[in-house]
């Protein structure tokens, strides 16, 4: 099938940039636009891939300027990072980002189902809800958490942490876990319906597996957030339940910047991330791309 010629200025270049149809009929990428789009990936990855080759050098290497990409490599930092025992802080940061996204995936689903698929009278004021809590800034919210955890006596607690990430992801998780259920069809959940299951055996046995990259999507960017999150992380723990953005604080001293012994840290702290989205990888891809196109 031929294209009709167009006149309008710029037209060619247009043409370079359109996505065009091979002979099976798939799409396929311009050049131009596959240049660009490893270009932007080089860009992202650069900073990555500087702060790992960092973590090989002594600190005198990591301090030149400009710095020597070719200085000798060295597992020091390494060493000295479990010599500092960040083992508990990975630990705390893991039970706390998984218990938290379990949490919100177990509140999340039944909550965007009822949004969804039966919706609730005004659903769209339950959704304005849910995005408003995500209105007042975290900072602001830090001194009246505070005082309530003291007088809880639950400061330095990694639930403390479990039920604050909680609350933190549960809007997104909402929106985000609609958005997927909507494009549910709603022929299968008839059919369950007629063959008599019940709610929970539907949210289990249908909902589920159909959502499966949406539920994907959603535990994983809220696993991210909980890994991340660093000021009730910093404010309301001490030594027992502090997670790993906290110990990454510690190597920024009044003796200055360890910048080789951060850049080790940080680079192991990365890895769970980078694990848990390489595992997750299809189905991310899949979650965040649902509905994108009819």
């Amino acid at each position: 099938m031929t294209h009709a010629a167009v006149t309008a200025p710029g037209a060619r270049f247009r043409k370079l940039l359109r996505r065009q149809d091979d002979s099976a009929g798939a799409p396929r990428l311009s050049p131009l636009w596959t240049f660009v789009a490893w270009l932007a990936t080089l860009a992202f990855f650069a900073p990555v891939a500087w702060m790992v080759l960092t973590s090989f050098h002594q600190e005198a290497d990591a301090a030149t300027n400009p710095p020597s990409p070719f200085a000798p490599f060295t597992f020091d930092q390494y060493e000295t990072l479990f010599s500092r025992d960040i083992t508990p802080f990975l630990l705390n940061s893991a039970m706390a980002s998984v218990l938290s996204t379990l949490l919100v995936l177990a509140l999340a689903v039944p909550a965007a189902y009822a949004l969804s698929i039966k919706p609730v009278e005004k659903w769209t004021d339950v959704m304005f809800f849910f995005l408003s809590t995500k209105f007042l800034p975290a900072i602001a919210a830090l001194l009246p958490v505070y005082l309530i955890v003291k007088d809880a006596g639950m400061l330095d607690n990694v639930w403390t942490l479990v039920i604050l990430y909680t609350a933190m992801n549960l809007p997104i998780a909402v929106w985000m876990m609609r958005s997927f259920l909507a494009e549910v069809p709603k022929e299968i959940l008839e059919a369950a319906e007629v063959d008599g299951a019940g709610l929970l055996t539907v949210l289990w046995r249908v909902v589920a597996p159909v959502a499966m990259p949406g539920l994907a999507a959603t535990s994983l960017i809220c696993f991210i957030f909980s890994w991340n999150e660093f000021k009730f992380a910093v404010n309301l723990t001490a030594t027992k339940a502090s997670t790993a953005p906290v110990f990454l604080v510690g190597f920024i001293t009044n003796e200055g910047l360890f910048l080789a012994r951060l850049c080790a840290a940080a680079t192991l702290v990365s890895l769970p991330v980078l694990i848990a989205g390489f595992a997750a990888q299809d189905k991310l891809v899949r979650g965040l791309s649902l509905g994108a196109v009819k």
